[in-house]
């Protein structure tokens, strides 16, 4: 295996091990926006796992998929931010 195999490897255990622990965190968030930030932490790290992926396996093919999922995040988080700020469920102002 070459140094960038071994490095895009490494690179997405870490990705993995972060996924792990955001998903905790979306688990056991006390609020709906500690559950926003870590779902958009784990469209984040979704998008760095699928550019590695890219990376490692020279194939542009999974590059809209990557478009999609930036999309869906940006709409979903947005979405919840508003129907939460007119709820008033955040921490308090």
């Amino acid at each position: 295996m070459s140094t960038a195999g071994f490095l895009l490897t490494v690179a997405l255990a870490v990705l993995g091990l972060s996924l792990l622990l955001v998903t905790v965190r979306f688990v056991r968030g006390p609020s709906a926006l500690d559950r926003l930030v870590s779902l958009d932490a784990i469209v984040a790290v979704i998008m760095c796992a699928l550019m590695a992926h890219v990376a490692l396996t020279r194939d542009s093919s999974t590059v809209p998929a990557i478009v999609a999922v930036s999309l869906v995040g940006f709409l979903g988080s947005s979405t919840v931010a508003r129907f939460v700020g007119r709820r008033g469920d955040g921490e308090d102002r």
